[in-house]
């Protein structure tokens, strides 16, 4: 019996003493699984970065109703370390922003969604009656009727100065189709949305938000600019970069006004901030939230966001961000309760699947495994510069060999010989539209097409240049055929 009671006694202060630790060893593992997991996002990053020459860039996460991961990588042009608290330009990731101001004098009784845009402005005119029934729902969905064919965005000269002018477009457009028919993702029916919450708040745009949205969720270091040009007030921004012949090449944005669409700029904690109160804060009645992380009514688009529902992952809420010096990306799991943004200071890239970053993340917050592509900056800079190297030693050794050349040159061979060595001269020629095609209708300036396509621009001068000079031997050889025959 005594050594029945010893046994039981022995058992007994084991079990305490295994839970007196076992929470200690649980929390150690949890630590160590977050300390692994916040490596490998580590070493993920900084690899995708040097290998697509990305300068800085700022990392938000959020998981379950906490700021899992703030982080800045890279540095500035002077070697300042970029922090979790860098300021970076968030482009179009500031519509959703603009779209939750909406909705909040919605869910006031002050802005009807499904009422005219036009009835807010009873003195706007329109040569176009379609005009009038633009709704602030179409607006939102962008289903307006309004692209960049019939109302150049990005290419318009002047731009805005001010969101009061405008609903000069509106007097003067001849809509591209129907409202409410359509979808043509379109930045200025973000500026009418920006122009509707200042006349209908009877604040300043940019005070609306830091009144009614930033400060309440604790965004103390975002703010809002009307044009491009005001990021380089702040020194505080580091410099865009586009990519060229494999190097990161510094530049200012060209002036564009883009207060409503594309003018928020913020910080890693900051959008942590924000990704979380999707689905923690109460920022709009349950209706309306539910319409605001919806799809539209003909097309994915909704209210600021893209709305997509995964097999895996449930419903998600996306946006992407687009500058020509700066790129965003935001991604939020609203039944995981998990979200993923990611700035960086360089722009729209052929060769920078800036979406994979979101994707390969997400993969490690999962243990899933996860991968650099062979796609990216630095390998296909470096196909195109053995390209053009390439391109160069051919049309030299092709001159040689064209003088030389014997055989009888005839007309209809010239026109043919003619007509292949123009197609390089021709893609230059039709490049615009040909990226507007490939761009959904977006009409782009030069300045975006040569920064998104610098590399491959270069090729296709120097494939121009050396068939140019390749006629003019083929010309040469063919009237010296005629002239002794």
């Amino acid at each position: 019996m005594l050594i029945m009671k010893k046994r039981m006694f022995i058992a007994i202060s084991c079990l305490l003493l295994l839970c007196s630790i076992w929470p200690n060893f649980v929390s150690a593992t949890k630590a160590r699984d977050r300390s692994e997991i916040l490596q490998n996002i580590d070493e993920y990053m900084n690899r995708s970065m040097e290998v697509n020459q990305i300068r800085a860039a700022s990392l938000s996460i959020v998981k379950g109703n906490e700021v899992y991961y703030a982080k800045g990588y890279g540095t500035f042009e002077n070697g300042q370390s970029v922090t979790s608290d860098t300021h970076f330009p968030i482009a179009s990731l500031s519509k959703s922003f603009t779209a939750l101001a909406v909705l909040q004098l919605a869910d006031n009784g002050l802005i009807d969604l499904d009422a005219a845009y036009n009835s807010y402005f009873p003195d706007n005119l329109a040569q176009d009656p379609r005009v009038h029934n633009i709704t602030v729902r179409h607006l939102l969905n962008q289903t307006s009727g309004l692209n960049d064919q019939i109302n150049p965005d990005m290419t318009r000269k002047p731009q805005f100065q001010t969101l009061h002018e405008v609903n000069r477009l509106l007097t003067e457009v001849q809509l591209a189709h129907s409202p409410g028919t359509a979808y043509s993702y379109h930045n200025p029916n973000y500026v009418l949305l920006a122009n509707l919450v200042e006349n209908v708040s009877g604040e300043r745009f940019s005070d609306y938000l830091n009144k009614h949205i930033f400060q309440p969720l604790g965004m103390n270091h975002t703010f809002s600019v009307s044009t491009t040009q005001q990021f380089y007030e702040n020194v505080t921004i580091p410099l865009g970069h586009y990519l060229s012949l494999g190097r990161a090449v510094g530049q200012t944005e060209p002036m564009w006004f883009i207060e409503g669409p594309a003018g928020i700029v913020s910080t890693a904690e900051d959008m942590s901030l924000w990704m979380l109160a999707q689905y923690h804060e109460h920022l709009l009645s349950p209706t309306l939230m539910k319409q605001y992380h919806a799809a539209g009514a003909i097309g994915p688009y909704g209210m600021g966001w893209l709305a997509d529902q995964d097999e895996s992952w449930g419903r998600i809420i996306s946006h992407s961000g687009i500058f020509w010096t700066y790129k965003s990306e935001e991604k939020i799991f609203l039944d995981e309760q998990m979200g993923i943004a990611v700035m960086f200071n360089s722009g729209l890239n052929a060769y920078v699947n800036y979406s994979t970053f979101i994707d390969e993340i997400a993969k490690i917050m999962r243990g899933e495994k996860h991968a650099t592509s062979f796609v990216n900056g630095r390998n296909m800079e470096m196909i195109m510069i053995t390209l053009i190297v390439a391109t160069l030693l051919w049309g030299v050794y092709a001159c040689f060999r064209i003088r030389r050349r014997n055989q009888i040159l005839t007309i209809r061979k010239m026109m043919w010989i003619t007509i292949g060595r123009i197609i390089p001269i021709v893609i230059l020629v039709f490049l615009s539209p040909l990226m507007t095609f490939i761009g959904g209708g977006r009409v782009l300036p030069w300045f975006g097409i040569w920064t998104t396509l610098s590399t491959p621009i270069i090729w296709l001068v120097v494939w121009s240049i050396v068939n140019l000079v390749h006629l003019a031997c083929y010309y040469y050889v063919y009237v010296q055929h005629k002239k002794y025959s």
